[in-house]
């Protein structure tokens, strides 16, 4: 009765070390994380308190993005409206130019965009602009 109670033991022993050497096995490759777009130095005045600026009609403004940004994922659009833009990229940024539509002068518009990496996370922002009258 001994020998079989050690050989149980024994036995589940080795069972349960074998099933730790195999969990204990790790994929050395390196996750790739995803960061999402940062719009960066966009070229209008913002509308805020208490200097409320307003901008020129028509105005044409700037704004950037890392080149981990998918340029062919940007959307730009105000008071639900596209705009149209053109993208210049180099190896570090994609630089986005457009103008403000006539059809929005006096008013305030929330410029939005949204942009996604190519690893597929996405980034919304926005600014807000108050455009003069002509």
């Amino acid at each position: 009765m001994k020998i079989i109670t050690i050989k149980n033991a024994g036995l589940l022993v080795t069972l349960l070390f074998t099933a730790l050497c195999a969990n204990a096995y790790e994929d050395k490759k390196p996750e790739e994380i995803c960061k999402k777009p940062k719009f960066r130095d966009f070229s209008l005045a913002e509308y805020k308190a208490p200097e409320k600026k307003e901008v020129p009609p028509e105005s044409e403004f700037t704004f950037t993005l890392p080149a981990t940004t998918n340029p062919e994922t940007i959307k730009l659009s105000a008071k639900g409206k596209n705009i149209p833009f053109s993208v210049k990229s180099n190896s570090s940024i994609h630089r986005i130019t457009a103008k403000l539509p006539a059809e929005f002068n006096g008013d305030f518009v929330r410029i939005n965009v949204r942009a996604e990496a190519f690893l597929g996370c996405y980034e919304n922002a926005g600014w807000l602009v108050k455009v003069s009258a002509p």
